[in-house]
Parts: structure tokens; sequence; C-alpha cells
């Protein structure tokens, strides 16, 4: 017999069950950064793992020899991704004369007379689009010192963040098989078998899946620079290259590409003839982009990720526009990783849910 006080009770447990969720997000939500450089740090730890075996199996090295070997590529790596960037900072820092703000003016000036040139030309009425567009008001140069210290504020976050990656990297590489046996130790014997199965899994689709995307990657750089080579912009590989990178980010990174590759190829045409040399060079330029993201949505994308996560492109598709949603461009980066995660626990530990059954029938 259902009583008062049963109620009662069933109440207040879920009103703490509530308490106590809402506690927990809100402390996720507060050590997010400590969390991005977790998952940040198991990412390189599954990169690095066939690196540590290739040294530690073929060279003879020793577990730490061969964990400050792979940190230290890693290392190497990253400096030489940042180095890339410097020859594009110089170039356009000297197109556009970033230390002298009047010089900066004088060229959007310039950059605005043109396209007024180009509008009256097919009889359009410039100034009153001009005025409306209220372009030159909005123009602030003062905004540069502010610039320089939110650069210098991104930066010093930027290696405190990477020192931090690479600490817990080096004890995640360093000590994986203690953590390993700690884990064990912890958890139930009745749960051990799927839990380490769930693992295992989980390590060997990341490791496939970031395989994927470096090859993804690597296709659009091509493509990128195929299309920056045939129109003479310089920087084409860096420029390309930044491009790629930006690719990570689905659906939203490509259009961000696109927008980059239009700018910096607009500045650094910045004293040619706009209606005859700058708008073509860049509208061929954004077409070029158009079909390379046309050739990586429909076939390369679909068929690298489908193959590596075990996932239907649809599928991919409905998780990352709901991770979009949920959690905006971070969410979309994790969105497949994550996914993959859940779904091979779901198998492990609930094989017999038909959700789980249709979903999981390919891992």
């Amino acid at each position: 017999m259902i009583t008062s006080k049963t109620i009662a009770n069933g109440i207040l447990r879920s009103i703490g069950t509530l308490v106590v969720i809402a506690i927990s997000l809100y402390f996720l939500y507060q050590i997010q950064s400590v969390l991005i450089y977790l998952i940040v740090s198991l990412i390189l730890t599954l990169i690095g793992k066939p690196i540590m075996s290739f040294l530690k199996t073929r060279l003879r090295f020793p577990n730490i020899v061969a964990t400050i070997s792979t940190l230290v590529l890693f290392f190497l790596l990253i400096l030489g991704f940042i180095s890339l960037f410097i020859p594009l900072i110089l170039s356009q820092s000297e197109n556009l004369s970033l230390l002298n703000t009047a010089q900066i003016e004088q060229n959007i000036n310039e950059l605005i007379n043109q396209i007024a040139v180009f509008l009256d030309n097919h009889n359009l009425d410039s100034t009153k689009i001009l005025k409306e567009a209220n372009i030159t008001s909005k123009i602030n140069f003062q905004f540069i010192p502010e610039l320089l210290n939110t650069v210098i504020g991104t930066i010093s976050s930027f290696g405190v963040g990477l020192a931090s990656v690479f600490f817990i990297t080096f004890f995640f590489l360093k000590d994986k098989v203690h953590f390993i046996e700690t884990l064990k130790k912890l958890i139930p014997d009745s749960h051990e078998e799927p839990i380490i199965n769930s693992l295992d899994k989980i390590n060997h689709l990341l490791s496939r899946y970031f395989i994927g995307l470096l090859l993804q990657l690597s296709i659009v750089f091509v493509l990128y620079l195929i299309v920056l080579s045939i129109f003479g912009i310089s920087d084409a590989v860096i420029i390309a290259f930044l491009c790629a990178v930006l690719n990570i980010i689905p659906y939203i990174g490509p259009l961000i590409a696109s927008i980059l590759a239009a700018v910096l190829t607009m500045i650094s045409h910045l004293g040619n003839d706009f209606q005859t040399d700058t708008l073509p060079t860049t509208i061929y330029i954004l077409i070029g982009f158009w079909i390379v993201q046309l050739i990586d949505n429909n076939l390369s994308q679909p068929f690298i990720f489908s193959k590596s996560v075990s996932s239907h492109p649809l599928e991919i598709f409905l998780v990352i526009l709901i991770a979009g949603f949920l959690s905006g461009i971070l969410g979309m980066v994790i969105a497949v990783p994550l996914y993959t995660i859940l779904k091979v626990i779901g198998k492990e530990f609930f094989p017999n849910n038909v959700v789980i059954q249709l979903l999981t029938k390919n891992i």
C-alpha cells in the first residue's frame, strides 16, 4: 500500500538525485579546462602508443626514454606547426603595415574606393550602398593595442595548457600499465571483463578515427594547395595547411577556411586593380574551395569516417548536428569520438537492448 510517507520519501529521493546531478554538472562546468586537458592528453596517448611500441620493441628503448622521446617528437611537431605561420605573419604584416595604423586606414579606404568604382561601373548607386553599410564609421583602428593584449594573453594561456597536457600525457604514456592494473583492482570482478573489452575496442576504434582524420585533412590540404597554386597566391602552402586544419571543425570549419582564404587573398592584392584583379581572383579562390568541400563532404569524409568508426554517414551527420546544438564548436569536434565511446560501452553493458544492437551491429 502506497502511503503519504512513501510518496514523500520518493519525492525527497528525486529531489536529492536532481541536486546531486546539478552539482555534478556545475562542478564539471567549472573544471572544463582540466577536462579538455585530459581529453587532449588521451588523444596524444592514443597517437603516441604505436610510437612507444616501435621505440621499445624495435630500438630497445627503456620505457622512460621511449616516453620522453615520444613527447619530444610531439613538441617538435607542434613547434614546426607554429613555425609554419611565421612567414605568413611576416608577409601579411608587411602587406597591412600593422605597425602603422594610418597606413592600414589608407589601404582600407583605397579598397572601399575601388569597390565604389566597381559598383558605379555596374549601374549601382555606390554612395547609397556604402552610406547604408556605414563602413567607414565602423572602422576603428584603436582596437589594435587591445588585440595585441588579447593575443599575448592567449599565447600565455596556450603555454600553460600545453605544459599541462604534456605533463599529463607523460604519465599516461609512462604508467599506462600501472593505471590499467589499478583500474582492475577498483572495479568489481563481475564488471572487469566488459570494462577491459570496452577500453580495448575504444582504443582500436579511436586510433582508426584519428588516422582517418589525418588522411582526410591531408587530402583537403593537397586540394587547397592545388587551388591556391593555380592562381599564384603567395604562401600557398601555409594558407592551405591552416585552412585544412580548420576542417577539424565539422561543417563550420570549411566555411571559416573559405572566409580566411578570401581575406588573405584580398589583403595580398591590396594596391592592385580591384575590378580586374582582386575581385576575380578572390571569387575563383572561393569557387575552388567550395569545389574542394563538395569533394570532401560527399566522397572522402563519409567514406573515411564511416569506415574508421563503423558508423553510417547519416548517423555521423546527425550526431555532429546534435552535439553542435548542445555544446557548440567544441561539441562538434569531439562528437564522433565521444559517440564512438558511448556505442562501445553500450554494446558491452547493454548487449540485449534493441536500439544498442541496431547502432552497434558493425562494431
